[in-house]
């Protein structure tokens, strides 16, 4: 990976009708003079089937991880590595490591459908309170768990070796049956979906529950596994991550579409601006826009004069011409 700015951008555009509409009048003037100064250099493309959206294999791809549209990139090895030096962090490339992420899943005859973590409201104190009425069951099945961030602990055990598994961002407000981990060794996957059902049982009249009631916070009924896997051979230090704003992420999840116009007004007067004025000066630069099924990449490329004189008279690329490519 070089050191020239790269912007990777999730959601740039869905084929939601309300999506479509919004991107009809919907002016990124910054976005269009800098598409109109790159050339599309490769296209990722995938199905809404899998488990792993564009943005994550993008990112992967540029950190030199395992790329995969089904769902088996290292991600919380890769963040273990990354702490290496640090007391009391082992060695990433031997475990196995996966992330949990405690969540609640609305029950219908129809339906079982994860609501957003973020609902959850969950604080540091209450996520360890949590972490530690889950840890004892866990650990009956050699899972060894640690607090990383209110809505997701850091695990480590056997049963994260190729384990599948969905992100979090394919499948909050869906049905969670499509999306259940599976494994190369089946009783993996078993263990884990056996570890979810227990822990529903456990949670359902959990007094930790009835005091969130207390509180008008909805309960916790269980989890998700993301990320999992065995980093095996460390990835290369990189010197320079991708940037990659999330702002429209959670309204594109929602169908929030005017708090992603928003988002994405706010995206083109910053980041995009930004990079626009480093490619006007002749800098090199790349630009990776994510939808739900594919991601296009564009990078300032040396030209020739009759390139040059070529494109004063090519239509420009525009960003609304280009969106039902993602």
């Amino acid at each position: 990976m070089s050191d020239a700015p790269h912007l990777l951008i999730p959601l740039a555009a869905s084929p939601a009708p309300g999506c479509q509409q919004t991107l009809k009048d919907l002016p990124l003037p910054h976005l269009d003079r800098l598409l109109a100064r790159l050339s599309q250099v490769s296209k990722d493309r995938g199905e809404e089937t899998d488990f792993s959206p564009p943005h994550e294999r993008a990112l992967a791809r540029e950190l030199q991880l395992p790329v995969s549209h089904g769902g088996i990139t290292p991600w919380a090895a890769w963040q273990q590595q990354q702490k290496q030096g640090q007391v009391g962090v082992d060695s990433a490339g031997d475990n196995a490591w996966g992330y949990i992420t405690p969540c609640q899943w609305h029950v219908t005859t129809d339906h079982i459908t994860m609501l957003d973590p973020l609902e959850l409201q969950l604080t540091p104190d209450s996520s360890r309170a949590l972490m530690a009425i889950f840890a004892p069951w866990f650990a009956e099945d050699g899972i060894e768990l640690s607090y990383d961030t209110p809505t997701r602990w850091i695990a480590r055990g056997d049963a994260f070796e190729g384990l599948a598994c969905a992100s979090l961002d394919r499948i909050i407000l869906r049905d969670v049956r499509a999306w259940m981990p599976h494994s190369q060794n089946p009783e993996h996957a078993r263990l884990l979906h056996r570890l979810q059902s227990e822990m529903q049982m456990l949670l359902y009249t959990h007094p930790i529950n009835d005091a969130r009631a207390e509180s008008d916070l909805p309960p916790v009924n269980t989890f998700w596994v993301h990320g999992a896997g065995r980093l095996g051979t460390p990835v290369p230090k990189q010197s320079t991550a991708p940037q990659m704003p999330t702002t429209l992420l959670e309204p594109a999840i929602r169908g929030d579409w005017r708090s992603w116009a928003e988002a994405w007004r706010a995206l083109d007067a910053g980041p995009i601006a930004a990079l626009e004025a480093q490619v006007a000066g002749g800098a090199k630069a790349t630009l990776t826009l994510c939808g739900e099924l594919n991601s296009l990449r564009f990078e300032a490329q040396e030209r020739s004069f009759g390139q040059k004189i070529k494109s004063l008279f090519a239509k420009p690329q525009r960003f609304v011409d280009l969106q039902n490519q993602l």
